[in-house]
């Protein structure tokens, strides 16, 4: 085959064989074909689309570029969750240890956070000690007794993925969603879990700005899934404003054992409960007892000590958990407040994500150093009346410069207005 022939039959809009699209994808994981046809090939995408069958061949050759995990010594349903990416978004902390509690099987690998998203991994490094690279005989094992581990993305995952992400973030084709599918269902499949939940993030924080590519994404991701004989549902979510209050890593734990305890804010709670029962009605369970099963594991308390065991596992200190009084705290706090009065009409999720990265809380590049400490919280959200001077937010920082940096931004993060504006966090649900 010529690689040359592909892009341009690509580029004239016409359908590639499945052998078409492995020998590009093989040619590129050996670097028999140069980065500079791949990224025409990805452009060739980008522009002209992919077909459902495309897609799932695309997704098919990039699972198969590394190893394809094999669960079968773990015993039951295994569980594996992914969220396209959002502000304040601690799901995976209070869902895995709620699912575990219930008997499911969580096997989870997750990834750091970059620009304005935060991610799971980077969260989990604010516990003392918390080991995300231990061995897959480990994590077998750990799921196996305590039915729940989260670890880091191993290099041997899908290499084909970070060949090309590499590639669409430096040639302006990340925001195709064949692309975006395939990256995605491609990891989740070669992970080899019975069901893939997929929490798709809609809105201002979010990488899909739109409910109908949202809803696009995601219907492909459930149809991939489905090709691959494996069950899974997406959830589409709010990203208009950051979920729950807490934005940065030892912060959003806090907030995540706060939830397991009952006392966690109200939407992160409701998405949690939400996600819980469409994995229990899926085993056949009813919806008011799947919502009773739920409830009843975060009363006694077995929910949050899934987590601990997790964490003691993993090499964690378990006394913050316990007391998350005992998590660093950062040096200074800054209080913002409202400059009139009314109803909270927006909250921009991109700046505050971007705004807790430039605190140190993030990575604006790959290598840069995180502290856990930082971050934001706020005291108000879409459809709060608040009255002048009321506390909208409250910035946690170790240095002053940084904060300086940021200051100039906080008058644009909130706009207030007359009328109390509706708000929904769930938008819809694909099966």
């Amino acid at each position: 085959m010529n690689p040359v022939e592909i892009i341009v039959k690509k580029r004239d809009g016409n359908i590639l064989s499945s052998e078409e699209i492995k020998y590009m994808i093989d040619g590129i994981v050996d670097k028999s074909i140069p980065d500079y046809q791949a990224s025409s090939f990805l452009m060739a995408i980008y522009f002209k689309g992919m077909t459902e069958n495309e897609t799932i061949d695309l997704t098919r050759s990039m699972e198969e570029s590394g190893y394809v995990y094999d669960l079968s010594k773990i015993d039951g349903i295994k569980i594996d969750k992914h969220s396209t990416g959002g502000v304040g978004d601690k799901t995976s902390l209070v869902l895995g240890p709620i699912l575990a509690a219930l008997g499911y099987k969580v096997c989870k690998m997750s990834g750091r956070g970059l620009g304005h998203t935060g991610g799971t991994i980077d969260k989990l490094h604010s516990i003392d000690g918390f080991d995300t690279n231990i061995s897959f005989d480990k994590f077998i094992n750990e799921v196996n007794e305590i039915g729940l581990s989260i670890i880091g993305q191993s290099k041997d995952l899908v290499p084909a993925d970070k060949l090309l992400y590499e590639l669409r973030d430096v040639t302006g084709t990340v925001e195709s969603i064949p692309l975006i599918a395939s990256s995605i269902m491609s990891k989740k499949l070669a992970l080899g879990t019975d069901l893939i939940y997929l929490d798709v993030k809609v809105g201002n924080g979010a990488f899909m700005k739109d409910l109908d590519s949202a809803k696009a994404l995601a219907n492909l991701m459930v149809k991939i899934g489905n090709a691959f004989n494996k069950k899974v549902f997406a959830t589409l979510t709010n990203m208009d404003e950051p979920l729950g209050l807490a934005i940065g890593n030892s912060l959003e734990v806090i907030e995540a054992i706060n939830t397991l305890n009952g006392n966690g804010p109200s939407d992160l709670f409701e998405l949690c409960l939400d996600m819980s029962k469409e994995v229990l009605m899926s085993s056949g369970v009813y919806e008011d007892d799947a919502k009773d099963m739920v409830l009843k594991v975060i009363k006694d308390g077995s929910a949050l000590n899934k987590l601990i065991e997790m964490v003691k596992y993993q090499g964690g200190d378990t006394e913050c958990i316990k007391n998350p009084n005992k998590f660093k705290k950062s040096l200074y706090v800054y209080e913002y407040r409202s400059k009139n009065k009314g109803y909270i009409k927006h909250i921009d999720s991109y700046k505050l994500g971007l705004m807790s990265s430039k605190l140190g809380g993030g990575r604006i590049k790959i290598d840069d150093v995180i502290d856990y400490s930082v971050g934001i919280v706020l005291n108000k959200k879409v459809s709060d009346y608040v009255e002048n001077k009321d506390l909208l937010f409250t910035i946690h920082y170790n240095d002053i410069d940084k904060l300086n940096n940021i200051l100039k931004e906080l008058d644009e993060i909130y706009e207030i207005g007359d009328e109390k504006v509706n708000k929904k966090l769930i938008l819809d649900t694909i099966y």
